[in-house]
């Protein structure tokens, strides 16, 4: 606190001004108002400038010792790491817990941010200290030289090597992009959470479950409804809708709801926005010596070329889609056998008819499993495993959240050490927007005095919420989001690296996935299961003839998941692949696409990119098969625990030394290759999924 000299009464200091006086110097969210992120984001960008000056002033010789480890080591003081702090909160809040004044407040805010990142990138004195010290310096460790590489780098792509006019025109295209990119995401999140379908009769919810329609009148008194049901958009009450309710009509309402988001004649119509910001990221790509943006993005991943993708991407294709076209015969026959030789199956009816097939096949579905997923039991489950791979331990933390719903964990090591602070966020409400996600709001480093500074990292779901009846109860898909998130939150609470900008998830893109998607193939083992999956009103375990269905049905429309992924990679290859100026209209652009991998009827009124957060707003542009190639890899790896032993202590030691551990810090392929012994085969893959290759005949 600061006294005011008028009145001699203490002044409230801003809480991102000081170190924080919280348990392990976590965000104090509970002392953050409004008003504080302008002022600590002005503050942290002049703070920003005095540091950069500080290095370009320096009368000695650049060596990597005082001006790299300079810039980097100033992670974590609390006076020149301001902006980094502040940022990260606000991207939290913008995600997690939005309002009018805040997303007017990023509108603002984000013109100066994205001026103060080129001032940074586009300073000539900071890059020509930076070109010294990459041209002649000391002998170097690895990581030292993998950050050198990419300071070095980073520099040269956001245009440092540009002339004026260049650098001029590279500032322009980068403030609108960003600028367009958050209006994206908040034009998304507004029309989404405006849409409802109340419905006062409940006899045109037939078909539905108990567990449904007890959330859909929750949902009916916080949307203010004194009777009746309330159905949104969100995925808890969305999929259930789709899977369930037998009234037709109603299933398409809410389908062409979801399909049609983003592009009505209203102002959260982002069709121009996609096409804009297509256009100024081949414009920047071209600016900057590349052909496409697509080339430019792959220049710093696995793949390493557009050609490479669609190699994996047209293999995968080759591969599932005989599976698919038998998939989409076999669900076809269902809905016909239901309603008759005449019915047409349309995209509103392929979960319901999905569901039933699976019903006639296996005889599963997700509400047999919600009473033995409790989420505490969930999340015990996860936690133990972790603990048995790995040796961690969690214990829940009293410490300042920014929601109610928020949990909070203290993670320490086999050795009894503090490791992590864990914040888990469940369930979705009104400010929140759609999916799952893993967050940081401090990374791991080691700071100058030899500390080792660990991680506060959060994972963000949107799940089932409790009724007044019934506690949280997931389904199995939400089970198997929980172990993705997880697996990203591993990556970064095993993080233990020299510096901050290697650690944990900062690896090149499509290898992020791989921790995630790796933990996923727990959710069929009946050994993990066995842990945990309780009926939460009887203790009764989870049947094995129950579990066996699980994984039986493992597969179920396996080719028709992976073309519906391969569809996405090629909409936003055919995006980012793009040499002149995108002049099309993008729902007809999408339709032709990724028609190659579409089985079902393309309705020309729906539109996915005007939705397509990943690589609109969310850093997967020309990236999207980063999925896919990390299943690949994820298939690949569990074969190794599959082989080893699927708990055995040793495998999983040598998966956190080898990956989750290193971070950035290495060439992803030569981290997994220490792992694995080899580069990764997509056999692996292709035997998991059941997925025999058609043989040609000579």
């Amino acid at each position: 606190m600061e006294k005011d000299v008028n009145t001699g009464e203490k002044q409230r200091q801003n809480p991102f001004f000081a170190d924080y006086d919280t348990p392990h110097g976590v965000v104090p969210f509970d002392k953050i108002a409004l008003g504080d992120y302008e002022e600590a984001i002005i503050e942290g960008i002049r703070r920003d400038d005095e540091k950069i000056a500080l290095i370009v002033s320096n009368p000695a010789e650049p060596t990597f010792d005082n001006t790299l480890i300079y810039h980097d080591a100033t992670k974590g003081d609390s006076y020149y790491d301001l902006l980094d702090r502040v940022s990260a909160v606000l991207s939290c809040m913008l995600s997690c817990e939005t309002c009018d004044k805040l997303e007017a407040l990023a509108q603002k805010m984000s013109p100066l941010l994205t001026k103060h990142a080129n001032d940074i990138s586009l300073n000539p004195q900071l890059f020509a200290k930076i070109k010294r010290v990459h041209d002649h310096h000391r002998a170097l460790s690895p990581e030292e030289a993998m950050l050198l590489d990419n300071a070095y780098k980073g520099f040269v792509r956001s245009g440092a090597l540009l002339d004026e006019a260049g650098k001029k025109r590279l500032r322009e295209l980068t403030e609108e992009a960003a600028l367009l990119s958050l209006q994206f995401s908040q034009n998304l999140l507004k029309e989404r959470k405006a849409y409802e379908l109340y419905i006062t009769d409940e006899k045109q919810l037939a078909g539905m479950p108990q567990t449904a329609l007890d959330a859909a009148r929750a949902a009916a008194e916080e949307h203010g409804k004194n009777s009746g049901f309330v159905f949104t958009l969100d995925a808890p009450s969305y999929t259930p809708f789709m899977t369930y309710c037998r009234d037709r009509s109603l299933r398409k309402e809410m389908y062409m709801a979801y399909n049609t988001l983003c592009i009505k004649d209203n102002a959260q119509n982002n069709l121009a926005i996609c096409s804009r910001l297509i256009n100024l990221r081949r414009e920047t790509a071209q600016l900057l010596g590349y052909n496409t943006y697509a080339d430019f993005v792959l220049e710093h991943r696995m793949a390493t070329s557009v050609e490479n993708v669609y190699h994996l991407l047209d293999e995968l294709l080759a591969a599932y889609k005989p599976a698919a076209e038998k998939e989409q015969a076999e669900l076809v026959a269902t809905a016909k056998k239901t309603e008759g030789g005449d019915f047409e199956l349309m995209p509103w009816d392929s979960a319901y008819y999905s569901h039933k097939l699976r019903m006639e096949r296996y005889n599963i579905d997700a509400e047999m499993l919600r009473p033995y997923l409790k989420l505490e039991n969930v999340v015990s489950g996860v936690f133990s495993l972790a603990e048995t791979l790995y040796g961690i331990t969690f214990k829940e933390a009293a410490i300042p959240v920014y929601h109610p719903d928020v949990k909070a964990y203290e993670v320490f090591d086999s050795d009894g050490s503090f490791l992590a602070v864990l914040y888990a966020d469940f369930f979705p409400r009104k400010g929140k927007r759609g999916g799952a996600w893993m967050t940081e709001f401090q990374e791991q480093w080691i700071d100058r005095k030899g500390n080792n500074v660990r991680p506060h990292v959060s994972v963000v779901m949107n799940f089932t919420k409790p009724t007044p009846e019934k506690p949280a109860l997931l389904t199995f898909g939400e089970v198997e989001t929980f172990l993705h998130e997880f697996g990203h939150a591993l990556h970064g609470m095993f993080a233990n690296t020299r510096f901050a900008s290697l650690s944990g998830t900062n690896v090149w893109w499509d290898f992020v996935e791989l921790p995630s998607q790796f933990m996923e193939n727990f959710a069929v083992e009946k050994a993990f299961l066995r842990t945990f999956a309780v009926h939460y009103e009887t203790g009764e375990p989870l049947p094995d003839e129950l579990i066996g269905r699980i994984v039986k049905s493992r597969n179920f429309m396996v080719g028709t998941a992976c073309l519906r992924q391969i569809s996405f990679g090629l909409l936003d290859m055919a995006y980012h692949t793009q040499t002149s100026e995108f002049q099309g209209d993008i729902i007809a652009f999408e339709k032709q696409a990724w028609a190659k991998a579409i089985l079902g009827k393309q309705l020309p009124e729906t539109c996915m990119t005007a939705q397509f957060s990943h690589i609109m707003a969310g850093g997967y542009a020309a990236g999207y098969y980063s999925y896919k190639w990390a299943e690949v890899l994820d298939a690949d790896a569990f074969a190794v625990f599959k082989k080893e032993g699927i708990f055995n202590r040793a495998t999983a030691q040598r998966f956190r030394d080898c990956i989750l551990s290193k971070g950035g810090t290495e060439h992803p392929m030569a981290l997994y290759k220490k792992f694995r012994g080899a580069e990764p085969d997509i056999e692996a893959l292709l035997q998991r999924n059941g997925i025999k290759r058609e043989t040609k005949q000579a």
